[in-house]
């Protein structure tokens, strides 16, 4: 891995990866632990907050110019947006059923699968992963697990 392509790149390509990195894990943490705690309400919130700024930066990147700078990968985002807004009704409603629906559409929708995009060969994405260099990457996502276990421990001892 090499993160100077991502250094290089512009700022809104770095506000991209800096919201949607914490996000991907983060998101997997919560789909994967209990429901409905306090932790996961606020985790579901920073989530939900990662998921809008990952949204917006990506209005701000032009890398594939179908129309008129936009391309198909930016439906995601609009897609995401919408499932933010559906996923925070659908809570307020308790209709988890559909809560959950939305939440799980965006995390493999705008995570997963855009993701698997940017390794597409040229984009910036597929140079730092597939280049050489030190794993920064994979050693910035066990910072941000390790983070994320020790919040919710503390979020969790509050509770006692």
């Amino acid at each position: 891995m090499n993160l100077q392509p991502l250094l290089d790149a512009p700022l809104a390509v770095q506000v991209h990866v800096a919201a949607v990195l914490p996000a991907s894990v983060l998101g997997a943490y919560i789909l994967l632990n209990r429901k409905g705690t306090p932790v996961h309400r606020l985790l579901g919130k920073i989530w939900m907050a990662l998921m809008v700024i990952t949204s917006l930066s990506s209005f701000f990147i032009h890398e594939i110019n179908l129309f008129y700078g936009f391309s198909p990968i930016h439906l995601l985002s609009v897609f995401v947006l919408v499932g933010v807004w559906r996923s925070i009704s659908a809570a307020r409603a308790h209709n988890m059923r559909a809560h959950k629906a939305t939440v799980i559409g965006m995390y493999f929708g705008g995570i997963v699968i855009a993701g698997l995009f940017t390794l597409i060969p040229g984009r910036i994405m597929n140079t730092v992963v597939f280049s050489g260099g030190p794993s920064w990457i994979l050693l910035l996502t066990l910072i941000a697990i390790a983070g994320t276990l020790l919040l919710q421990q503390r979020l969790a001892s509050r509770r006692i």
